[in-house]
């Protein structure tokens, strides 16, 4: 993938998605030491999260008749919200697959859009498994969530948004999960920003990149124990991976409870109601797990809406 495939899918999905707002967060009770912070709320954006933008794009570059038969996707929640929306576009009916820990908000929302919602495996890379077996049976069309040159290319039309209305930032945090944000984004920086730190954000019981990053290649982890299903995949995909090698400076962890941290921070400063994924770049600086030098201006990426955030346990 290069800046050519993020460019055309921004002019593809142009009047399909919302630009969303940036917001500078200030005038803070609980400040997080960093002094020029904005935040991306692609929470605001239909469906909830960045994934509409990707599913999207890639519904409007396949001829209609490979849909004849549905679509099929596999998601911890925010990618399969996406996806039935984009079947409900094409007038084609969606199936879902879910793990066992995809929140309920989750699953009630693909209801809300018509999806016919499958739960099944433990976490995303064994639902992934029932649903390519389930695309195969019906001769549906898969969604991939990142290993999908046109979803990718989707998702990396956020950052383009971020630099054309705010300038270019010193530094970029994104959430990961399996990958495709943080790789679609960083294509699209390091053309129009190349002096950026790019930095991805993962769960400590879901370490996907960060460990193929230390080890030099693609690995599968033995285990994924992060609660947070939307940030929780075993491998990544090859082509992302040596994306993310060459563009990304770091992926660095954080514990599932500072996610929720988080969240509630978000609610409480800003009003901003994020599922855990969404507030990953708040918990990375709450947590000191990103050190941001002065004068930097940083971007965090709101990546998806949630109720995570009002629940103030």
């Amino acid at each position: 993938m290069n800046f050519a495939d993020v460019a055309q899918a921004a002019e593809r999905i142009r009047g399909h998605v919302r630009r969303t707002p940036m917001v500078r967060a200030d005038q803070l009770f609980a400040p997080l030491g960093v002094e020029d912070l904005w935040l991306k709320l692609e929470c605001l954006q239909v469906t909830g999260s960045f994934k509409a933008r990707g599913a999207t794009n890639r519904l409007l570059t396949l001829p209609p008749e490979v849909l004849t038969r549905g679509i099929v996707a596999a998601s911890g929640g925010n990618h399969g919200v996406a996806t039935a929306r984009a079947a409900r576009l094409a007038g084609v009916p969606a199936a879902i697959y879910l793990p066992g820990n995809a929140a309920a908000s989750k699953i009630e929302k693909l209801r809300g859009w018509g999806a016919e919602v499958h739960v099944g495996g433990s976490v995303w890379d064994e639902a992934h498994e029932l649903a390519r077996a389930e695309a195969e049976r019906r001769g549906a069309y898969y969604f991939h969530p990142f290993a999908d040159r046109q979803i990718v290319a989707g998702q990396g039309t956020v950052a383009l948004e971020i630099i054309e209305d705010v300038g270019p930032c010193d530094v970029y945090l994104v959430a990961v999960g399996g990958g495709g944000l943080i790789a679609g984004m960083a294509t699209a920086i390091r053309e129009k920003n190349p002096s950026a730190r790019i930095i991805g954000i993962e769960p400590t019981g879901s370490p996907t990149l960060h460990d193929s990053l230390r080890a030099g290649e693609v690995v599968r982890l033995p285990a994924v124990t992060t609660r947070v299903a939307t940030m929780a995949c075993g491998r990544t995909d090859e082509s992302i991976f040596e994306i993310v090698r060459d563009a990304v400076e770091r992926v660095v962890l954080v514990e599932d409870e500072a996610l929720e941290a988080a969240a509630r921070w978000l609610w409480f400063e800003l009003g901003i109601a994020a599922d855990l994924s969404g507030a990953a770049s708040i918990a990375a600086l709450m947590t000191g797990a990103v050190a941001i030098r002065p004068g930097e201006r940083v971007c965090g990426l709101v990546c998806g809406a949630g109720t995570e955030g009002m629940q103030g346990r």
